[in-house]
């Protein structure tokens, strides 16, 4: 049997989960068992529960925070967790023609996936530092938020009034830069791994451009990589209400070298989108 898999990677908060469900939709095969929905993705992760849990135990093996939101180079899988990825690989094969799967943790294992997966072909959502790093503050700080919104009257008056901008800024100051070393990671994952496949077997899509490029999308995996797929409405999934401006982050990063190299790495990536 002839098999199709499809690695839909992308830092988080990068749209793979908005991604992942209009793939479903269109009729691939994304897991059995998906995360269900949290802060910031109301409508679900659309994460293969299979790969998520053993991404987090590889990552708590490390001493790493399970969110994956890290800049480590260096993450080791033990013989039996490349055991269980590769029942996890062999299982998906036998019982689907064409399948793949959603988890930003993907992208800091992509040369183990590269290695077990040598055929898979590559959907990379691109989405710049700026954008990213904002939608990670600003579900965080929601947590915040709702615990300030919950309290009497007088006192969500002062929050809002008073205090919420200067603990929005405090935040951005804490947290940004943080992100940002992480946002390099991934993409410089990406960016090794992009260099290392054949120009056929990646698709680069700019995150701003989904909505515009979803038909062109469908008809690339259906042509150029054969998944059996229809075409569903982006627009039926796309929430563009949940969407709003975002801050410059640029100023609450200490180490202007970051961004530099963010900047940088940026032009870089750009250069390896086909959609965008």
């Amino acid at each position: 049997m002839q098999h199709q898999t499809l690695i839909i990677a992308g830092m988080h908060r990068s749209g793979t989960s908005l991604i992942t469900n209009w793939l479903n939709r269109c009729g691939l095969e994304i897991g059995e068992r998906l995360l269900g929905s949290g802060t910031g993705n109301v409508d679900g992760h659309f994460e293969d529960i299979e790969f998520l849990r053993l991404h987090k135990d590889i990552l708590d093996n490390n001493s790493l925070d399970v969110s994956g939101l890290v800049d480590a180079k260096k993450i080791e899988l033990s013989a039996y967790q490349l055991g269980k990825l590769e029942t996890i690989i062999k299982i998906k094969q036998q019982l689907y023609e064409q399948w793949g799967w959603k988890d930003p943790r993907t992208c800091l294992f992509l040369d183990t996936y590269n290695k077990l997966l040598p055929e898979a072909k590559y959907l990379v959502i691109m989405r710049d530092y700026n954008a990213v790093i904002n939608s990670l503050l600003k579900r965080d700080f929601a947590v915040i938020d709702k615990k300030y919104l919950a309290r009497n009257y007088f006192s969500r008056q002062v929050w809002v009034y008073l205090r919420r901008k200067r603990r929005v800024a405090k935040f951005y100051a804490e947290h940004a830069e943080t992100y940002l070393r992480v946002w390099i990671n991934y993409n410089e994952e990406i960016l090794r791994t992009l260099k290392k496949l054949s120009v056929d077997d990646y698709l680069v899509v700019n995150y701003e451009l989904l909505l515009e490029k979803d038909e062109q999308i469908i008809n690339f995996l259906k042509e150029k990589w054969q998944f059996n797929l229809s075409y569903f409405d982006f627009n039926q999934v796309y929430k563009g209400d949940l969407m709003s401006r975002a801050n410059d982050v640029d100023p609450f990063i200490n180490t202007k070298t970051l961004l530099i190299k963010a900047q940088y790495l940026q032009l870089r990536l750009n250069h390896f989108v086909k959609l965008g």
